[in-house]
Protein backbone atom coordinates (compact mmCIF):
# COMPACT_ATOMS: atom_id res chain seq x y z
CA UNK A 1 0.00 0.00 0.00
CA UNK A 2 0.92 3.45 -0.73
CA UNK A 3 -1.81 5.59 0.85
CA UNK A 4 -3.63 5.07 3.84
CA UNK A 5 -6.25 7.38 4.99
CA UNK A 6 -7.55 7.75 8.27
CA UNK A 7 -11.29 8.91 7.90
CA UNK A 8 -12.13 10.31 11.62
CA UNK A 9 -9.10 12.31 13.65
CA UNK A 10 -10.63 10.98 16.63
CA UNK A 11 -9.40 8.98 19.36
CA UNK A 12 -9.68 5.23 17.50
CA UNK A 13 -8.09 7.13 14.37
CA UNK A 14 -5.25 8.31 16.19
CA UNK A 15 -4.54 4.85 17.55
CA UNK A 16 -5.22 3.22 14.18
CA UNK A 17 -2.17 5.64 12.99
CA UNK A 18 -0.34 4.83 15.64
CA UNK A 19 -0.64 1.27 15.10
CA UNK A 20 0.15 1.68 11.27
CA UNK A 21 3.94 3.36 11.47
CA UNK A 22 4.12 0.73 14.90
CA UNK A 23 3.71 -2.04 12.75
CA UNK A 24 5.87 -1.07 9.83
CA UNK A 25 3.88 0.79 7.43
CA UNK A 26 5.95 3.63 5.59
CA UNK A 27 3.81 5.13 3.14
CA UNK A 28 1.96 8.06 2.58
CA UNK A 29 -0.66 8.22 5.65
CA UNK A 30 -3.74 10.85 5.75
CA UNK A 31 -5.59 11.48 8.71
CA UNK A 32 -9.03 13.37 8.03
CA UNK A 33 -11.09 14.87 10.48
CA UNK A 34 -14.52 16.85 10.50
CA UNK A 35 -13.53 19.16 13.68
CA UNK A 36 -11.18 21.72 13.16
CA UNK A 37 -9.08 20.16 16.17
CA UNK A 38 -6.41 17.50 16.64
CA UNK A 39 -7.30 14.32 18.36
CA UNK A 40 -8.71 14.81 22.13
CA UNK A 41 -9.86 13.29 25.08
CA UNK A 42 -13.55 12.89 25.46
CA UNK A 43 -14.24 11.24 28.69
CA UNK A 44 -13.33 14.54 30.78
CA UNK A 45 -15.77 16.72 28.48
CA UNK A 46 -18.69 15.52 31.00
CA UNK A 47 -16.80 16.12 33.73
CA UNK A 48 -13.43 17.74 34.49
CA UNK A 49 -13.41 20.15 31.42
CA UNK A 50 -17.48 20.75 32.30
CA UNK A 51 -16.31 21.69 35.79
CA UNK A 52 -13.43 23.98 35.07
CA UNK A 53 -11.27 21.63 36.45
CA UNK A 54 -9.34 20.40 33.76
CA UNK A 55 -8.69 22.94 30.37
CA UNK A 56 -7.93 22.09 26.69
CA UNK A 57 -4.44 21.80 26.19
CA UNK A 58 -5.18 19.17 29.12
CA UNK A 59 -7.35 17.01 26.39
CA UNK A 60 -4.78 16.65 23.60
CA UNK A 61 -3.74 12.81 22.65
CA UNK A 62 -0.79 14.17 20.90
CA UNK A 63 1.81 16.47 20.54
CA UNK A 64 4.27 17.85 18.24
CA UNK A 65 6.53 15.45 18.84
CA UNK A 66 4.56 12.35 18.13
CA UNK A 67 2.92 14.27 15.17
CA UNK A 68 6.60 14.39 13.56
CA UNK A 69 7.07 10.81 14.28
CA UNK A 70 3.54 9.78 12.60
CA UNK A 71 4.59 12.08 9.75
CA UNK A 72 0.62 12.19 8.89
CA UNK A 73 -1.12 14.90 6.46
CA UNK A 74 -3.66 16.13 8.48
CA UNK A 75 -6.85 17.56 6.94
CA UNK A 76 -8.71 18.70 9.47
CA UNK A 77 -11.95 21.21 9.90
CA UNK A 78 -12.99 18.98 6.63
CA UNK A 79 -16.00 16.59 6.50
CA UNK A 80 -15.40 13.20 4.26
CA UNK A 81 -19.07 13.30 1.80
CA UNK A 82 -18.26 9.88 -0.04
CA UNK A 83 -16.32 7.13 -0.33
CA UNK A 84 -16.08 5.37 -3.96
CA UNK A 85 -15.30 2.23 -3.00
CA UNK A 86 -14.24 1.02 -6.58
CA UNK A 87 -12.16 3.61 -7.09
CA UNK A 88 -10.81 3.52 -3.83
CA UNK A 89 -10.99 7.39 -3.33
CA UNK A 90 -12.38 9.24 -0.38
CA UNK A 91 -14.56 12.44 -1.76
CA UNK A 92 -14.58 15.82 0.74
CA UNK A 93 -17.09 18.12 1.36
CA UNK A 94 -14.95 20.75 -0.22
CA UNK A 95 -14.89 19.08 -3.36
CA UNK A 96 -11.07 17.91 -3.00
CA UNK A 97 -10.46 13.87 -3.30
CA UNK A 98 -8.12 11.42 -1.41
CA UNK A 99 -7.07 8.18 -3.69
CA UNK A 100 -5.83 5.66 -1.15
CA UNK A 101 -4.93 1.77 -0.99
CA UNK A 102 -6.13 1.42 2.31
CA UNK A 103 -9.40 2.82 4.34
CA UNK A 104 -9.74 2.92 8.49
CA UNK A 105 -13.00 4.69 8.68
CA UNK A 106 -12.79 6.10 12.50
CA UNK A 107 -15.84 8.64 12.12
CA UNK A 108 -17.36 7.92 15.56
CA UNK A 109 -21.04 8.77 16.43
CA UNK A 110 -23.03 12.00 16.81
CA UNK A 111 -25.26 12.89 19.48
CA UNK A 112 -28.80 11.98 18.99
CA UNK A 113 -31.21 15.53 18.74
CA UNK A 114 -34.80 16.07 20.28
CA UNK A 115 -37.39 17.97 17.86
CA UNK A 116 -37.20 21.57 18.89
CA UNK A 117 -33.99 21.48 20.69
CA UNK A 118 -32.47 24.22 18.46
CA UNK A 119 -34.11 26.90 21.14
CA UNK A 120 -31.26 28.77 22.61
CA UNK A 121 -30.43 27.05 26.22
CA UNK A 122 -30.66 23.40 24.47
CA UNK A 123 -27.25 21.39 24.43
CA UNK A 124 -25.74 18.22 23.59
CA UNK A 125 -22.37 17.04 25.24
CA UNK A 126 -20.41 15.12 22.44
CA UNK A 127 -17.61 17.13 21.22
CA UNK A 128 -14.90 20.01 22.56
CA UNK A 129 -17.04 22.83 21.09
CA UNK A 130 -20.47 21.47 22.77
CA UNK A 131 -18.50 21.31 26.08
CA UNK A 132 -17.08 24.76 25.51
CA UNK A 133 -20.61 26.00 24.85
CA UNK A 134 -22.24 24.14 27.75
CA UNK A 135 -19.03 24.98 30.23
CA UNK A 136 -19.66 28.57 29.02
CA UNK A 137 -23.63 28.73 30.37
CA UNK A 138 -22.64 26.70 33.37
CA UNK A 139 -20.66 29.84 34.88
CA UNK A 140 -23.48 32.20 34.88
CA UNK A 141 -25.72 32.08 38.22
CA UNK A 142 -27.44 28.90 39.54
CA UNK A 143 -30.02 27.42 36.89
CA UNK A 144 -32.45 25.08 36.43
CA UNK A 145 -30.89 22.42 34.54
CA UNK A 146 -32.98 19.46 33.18
CA UNK A 147 -30.58 16.50 32.10
CA UNK A 148 -32.91 14.01 29.38
CA UNK A 149 -31.60 10.38 30.05
CA UNK A 150 -29.65 8.92 32.45
CA UNK A 151 -27.37 7.04 30.73
CA UNK A 152 -23.27 7.26 31.20
CA UNK A 153 -23.09 10.99 29.81
CA UNK A 154 -26.56 12.00 31.27
CA UNK A 155 -25.44 10.80 34.46
CA UNK A 156 -21.51 12.48 34.32
CA UNK A 157 -22.98 15.56 32.74
CA UNK A 158 -25.91 15.48 36.04
CA UNK A 159 -23.10 15.13 38.55
CA UNK A 160 -21.26 17.57 37.28
CA UNK A 161 -23.65 20.54 36.91
CA UNK A 162 -24.72 19.40 40.83
CA UNK A 163 -21.31 20.11 41.43
CA UNK A 164 -21.11 23.50 40.29
CA UNK A 165 -24.37 24.43 42.47
CA UNK A 166 -26.97 24.27 39.51
CA UNK A 167 -30.56 23.06 40.54
CA UNK A 168 -30.27 19.42 38.69
CA UNK A 169 -33.18 17.07 37.25
CA UNK A 170 -32.16 13.84 35.24
CA UNK A 171 -35.59 12.09 33.43
CA UNK A 172 -35.29 8.79 32.19
CA UNK A 173 -38.01 6.74 30.18
CA UNK A 174 -37.00 3.66 31.80
CA UNK A 175 -37.84 2.62 35.11
CA UNK A 176 -34.31 2.30 36.21
CA UNK A 177 -31.34 4.23 34.44
CA UNK A 178 -28.45 1.83 33.10
CA UNK A 179 -30.57 -1.28 33.06
CA UNK A 180 -29.21 -2.62 29.97
CA UNK A 181 -25.56 -1.98 31.02
CA UNK A 182 -25.66 -2.96 34.86
CA UNK A 183 -28.94 -4.94 34.90
CA UNK A 184 -32.09 -3.88 37.28
CA UNK A 185 -30.48 -4.83 40.89
CA UNK A 186 -27.06 -2.55 40.12
CA UNK A 187 -28.82 -0.05 37.90
CA UNK A 188 -31.03 0.48 41.34
CA UNK A 189 -27.58 0.91 43.15
CA UNK A 190 -26.24 3.37 41.07
CA UNK A 191 -29.46 5.27 40.65
CA UNK A 192 -28.88 5.73 44.75
CA UNK A 193 -26.47 7.92 43.40
CA UNK A 194 -28.44 10.61 42.18
CA UNK A 195 -30.30 10.98 45.42
CA UNK A 196 -27.02 11.21 47.11
CA UNK A 197 -25.81 13.42 45.13
CA UNK A 198 -28.56 16.13 45.67
CA UNK A 199 -29.99 15.43 42.12
CA UNK A 200 -33.88 14.48 41.52
CA UNK A 201 -34.50 11.44 39.21
CA UNK A 202 -37.85 10.78 37.71
CA UNK A 203 -38.05 7.99 35.48
CA UNK A 204 -40.43 5.95 33.94
CA UNK A 205 -41.31 8.57 31.88
CA UNK A 206 -40.31 10.01 28.69
CA UNK A 207 -40.17 13.83 26.67
CA UNK A 208 -43.04 15.12 25.00
CA UNK A 209 -41.76 18.26 23.79
CA UNK A 210 -39.59 21.44 25.10
CA UNK A 211 -40.78 24.46 26.30
CA UNK A 212 -40.40 28.35 24.96
CA UNK A 213 -40.13 30.37 22.33
CA UNK A 214 -36.74 31.78 21.32
CA UNK A 215 -34.99 30.55 24.78
CA UNK A 216 -36.11 26.77 26.53
CA UNK A 217 -38.22 27.33 29.95
CA UNK A 218 -39.35 23.84 30.34
CA UNK A 219 -39.55 20.55 29.62
CA UNK A 220 -43.02 18.64 28.95
CA UNK A 221 -43.31 15.12 30.22
CA UNK A 222 -45.59 12.49 28.70
CA UNK A 223 -47.27 11.78 32.03
CA UNK A 224 -48.43 15.58 31.85
CA UNK A 225 -46.18 17.15 33.92
CA UNK A 226 -43.86 20.28 32.95
CA UNK A 227 -40.28 21.04 34.15
CA UNK A 228 -39.17 23.97 34.56
CA UNK A 229 -35.37 24.27 33.16
CA UNK A 230 -33.26 27.13 32.48
CA UNK A 231 -30.67 25.25 30.77
CA UNK A 232 -31.80 21.66 28.91
CA UNK A 233 -28.99 18.57 28.50
CA UNK A 234 -29.88 15.92 26.01
CA UNK A 235 -27.92 12.54 26.45
CA UNK A 236 -29.98 9.62 24.61
CA UNK A 237 -27.66 8.34 22.90
CA UNK A 238 -25.45 8.96 19.97
CA UNK A 239 -25.71 8.27 16.06
CA UNK A 240 -22.74 6.22 13.77
CA UNK A 241 -21.26 8.74 11.15
CA UNK A 242 -22.04 6.71 8.29
CA UNK A 243 -24.32 8.59 6.09
CA UNK A 244 -20.90 9.36 3.82
CA UNK A 245 -21.00 5.57 3.26
CA UNK A 246 -24.31 4.96 1.37
CA UNK A 247 -23.69 3.84 -1.53
CA UNK A 248 -20.91 2.43 -0.99
CA UNK A 249 -20.31 -1.40 -1.11
CA UNK A 250 -20.41 -1.37 2.42
CA UNK A 251 -22.90 -2.92 4.76
CA UNK A 252 -24.27 -0.45 6.85
CA UNK A 253 -26.99 -1.48 9.96
CA UNK A 254 -26.58 1.08 13.04
CA UNK A 255 -22.69 1.31 12.03
CA UNK A 256 -20.36 -0.18 9.55
CA UNK A 257 -20.67 -4.40 9.74
CA UNK A 258 -17.18 -5.86 10.36
CA UNK A 259 -16.52 -9.30 11.14
CA UNK A 260 -14.46 -10.04 14.32
CA UNK A 261 -11.18 -8.75 13.29
CA UNK A 262 -12.87 -4.84 12.31
CA UNK A 263 -12.56 -6.14 8.53
CA UNK A 264 -15.89 -4.53 6.82
CA UNK A 265 -16.79 -6.48 3.55
CA UNK A 266 -13.66 -4.73 1.53
CA UNK A 267 -10.65 -6.41 2.41
CA UNK A 268 -8.70 -2.95 1.93
CA UNK A 269 -11.42 -1.06 4.46
CA UNK A 270 -11.42 -1.65 7.99
CA UNK A 271 -13.31 0.34 10.68
CA UNK A 272 -12.94 0.74 14.55
CA UNK A 273 -14.23 2.79 17.48
CA UNK A 274 -17.92 4.07 17.86
CA UNK A 275 -18.87 3.45 14.37
CA UNK A 276 -17.73 0.22 13.87
CA UNK A 277 -20.34 -2.81 14.16
CA UNK A 278 -17.44 -5.37 14.93
CA UNK A 279 -18.72 -9.13 15.48
CA UNK A 280 -22.06 -7.61 15.36
CA UNK A 281 -21.45 -5.42 18.65
CA UNK A 282 -21.26 -1.82 18.33
CA UNK A 283 -19.25 -0.26 21.87
CA UNK A 284 -19.11 2.73 22.59
CA UNK A 285 -16.34 2.47 25.32
CA UNK A 286 -12.87 4.34 25.04
CA UNK A 287 -11.24 0.45 25.58
CA UNK A 288 -13.01 -0.72 22.52
CA UNK A 289 -11.46 2.37 20.50
CA UNK A 290 -8.14 1.89 21.38
CA UNK A 291 -8.13 -2.02 21.38
CA UNK A 292 -9.58 -2.57 17.87
CA UNK A 293 -7.11 -0.09 15.95
CA UNK A 294 -4.00 -2.93 16.73
CA UNK A 295 -6.61 -5.37 15.11
CA UNK A 296 -7.91 -3.88 12.17
CA UNK A 297 -4.23 -2.28 10.70
CA UNK A 298 -3.05 -5.96 11.62
CA UNK A 299 -5.50 -7.26 9.29
CA UNK A 300 -5.76 -4.60 6.73
CA UNK A 301 -1.79 -4.42 6.07
CA UNK A 302 -2.39 -8.33 5.83
CA UNK A 303 -5.21 -8.16 3.45
CA UNK A 304 -7.28 -10.99 5.19
CA UNK A 305 -8.81 -10.86 8.63
CA UNK A 306 -5.76 -13.09 10.27
CA UNK A 307 -6.05 -11.53 14.40
CA UNK A 308 -9.72 -10.67 16.16
CA UNK A 309 -10.55 -7.79 18.44
CA UNK A 310 -11.78 -11.03 21.72
CA UNK A 311 -10.86 -8.28 24.86
CA UNK A 312 -13.52 -8.39 27.05
CA UNK A 313 -15.48 -5.37 27.60
CA UNK A 314 -14.23 -2.46 29.85
CA UNK A 315 -15.95 0.75 30.35
CA UNK A 316 -15.94 3.22 34.18
CA UNK A 317 -17.98 5.70 34.81
CA UNK A 318 -17.34 8.91 37.30
CA UNK A 319 -20.37 10.18 38.91
CA UNK A 320 -21.08 12.27 42.37
CA UNK A 321 -17.78 11.14 43.34
CA UNK A 322 -18.08 7.61 42.65
CA UNK A 323 -15.96 5.73 40.12
CA UNK A 324 -18.13 2.87 39.17
CA UNK A 325 -16.48 0.06 36.90
CA UNK A 326 -17.45 -2.44 34.48
CA UNK A 327 -16.24 -5.18 32.81
CA UNK A 328 -17.59 -8.79 31.19
CA UNK A 329 -20.69 -10.01 28.78
CA UNK A 330 -23.93 -9.56 31.48
CA UNK A 331 -26.18 -11.84 30.53
CA UNK A 332 -30.37 -11.31 31.29
CA UNK A 333 -30.13 -14.65 33.52
CA UNK A 334 -27.14 -13.93 35.42
CA UNK A 335 -27.49 -13.77 39.32
CA UNK A 336 -25.52 -11.10 40.83
CA UNK A 337 -23.96 -10.90 44.42
CA UNK A 338 -21.74 -8.45 46.14
CA UNK A 339 -18.82 -9.99 47.37
CA UNK A 340 -16.92 -7.47 49.42
CA UNK A 341 -18.06 -4.20 50.79
CA UNK A 342 -21.86 -3.36 51.22
CA UNK A 343 -25.10 -1.35 50.67
CA UNK A 344 -26.36 1.15 52.68
CA UNK A 345 -29.91 2.65 52.16
CA UNK A 346 -29.62 0.95 48.90
CA UNK A 347 -26.72 3.08 47.68
CA UNK A 348 -22.81 2.25 48.17
CA UNK A 349 -21.65 2.42 51.50
CA UNK A 350 -18.80 3.97 52.69
CA UNK A 351 -15.80 1.90 50.68
CA UNK A 352 -17.80 0.52 47.91
CA UNK A 353 -18.46 -2.51 46.43
CA UNK A 354 -17.49 -5.49 44.23
CA UNK A 355 -20.09 -7.36 42.84
CA UNK A 356 -19.68 -10.31 40.71
CA UNK A 357 -22.48 -11.64 37.94
CA UNK A 358 -22.52 -15.43 37.53
CA UNK A 359 -24.16 -17.85 35.46
CA UNK A 360 -24.09 -21.81 35.76
CA UNK A 361 -21.19 -21.26 38.48
CA UNK A 362 -19.15 -19.13 36.10
CA UNK A 363 -18.65 -14.98 36.63
CA UNK A 364 -19.87 -12.99 33.42
CA UNK A 365 -19.14 -9.89 34.34
CA UNK A 366 -17.96 -7.99 37.46
CA UNK A 367 -19.01 -4.36 39.07
CA UNK A 368 -17.45 -2.33 41.07
CA UNK A 369 -18.32 1.03 42.74
CA UNK A 370 -15.11 2.35 44.42
CA UNK A 371 -12.92 -0.60 44.74
CA UNK A 372 -10.34 -0.32 42.10
CA UNK A 373 -7.89 -2.49 43.14
CA UNK A 374 -9.92 -5.61 43.79
CA UNK A 375 -12.14 -4.61 40.81
CA UNK A 376 -8.80 -4.75 38.44
CA UNK A 377 -7.84 -8.28 40.31
CA UNK A 378 -11.34 -9.56 39.30
CA UNK A 379 -10.86 -8.06 35.69
CA UNK A 380 -7.75 -10.00 35.06
CA UNK A 381 -9.22 -12.94 36.35
CA UNK A 382 -12.11 -12.68 34.11
CA UNK A 383 -10.13 -12.23 31.36
CA UNK A 384 -8.01 -15.09 31.95
CA UNK A 385 -11.45 -17.62 32.33
CA UNK A 386 -12.81 -16.07 29.25
CA UNK A 387 -9.64 -16.91 27.31
CA UNK A 388 -9.80 -20.41 28.77
CA UNK A 389 -13.28 -21.23 27.53
CA UNK A 390 -13.06 -19.44 24.40
CA UNK A 391 -9.94 -21.88 23.93
CA UNK A 392 -12.00 -24.95 25.42
CA UNK A 393 -9.18 -25.66 27.50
Amino acid sequence: MRTVTVVGASLSGLYAARELRAQGYDGRLVVIGDEPHHPYDRPPLSKDFLTGRADENQLALTDAEESAELDAEWMLGVRARALDARGRTVVLDDGRTVSTDGLVIATGARARRLPGDALAGVHTLRTLDDAWALREELTRSPRRVVVIGGGFIGAETASSCSSLGHSVTVVEAAPLPLTPHLGTDMAAVCAALHRRGGVDLVTGTGVAGLRGTLTVSGVELTDGRTLPADLVIVGIGATPNTSWLAGSALALRDGVLCDDGCVTALPQVVAVGDVARVGGVRAEHWTSATQQPRVAVTNLLAGRTVATADAVPYFWSDQYGARIQFAGRRGDGDTVRITEGELSDGAPAEGGFLARYERNGRTTAVLAVDRPRPFMRARRELTRETAVAATGE
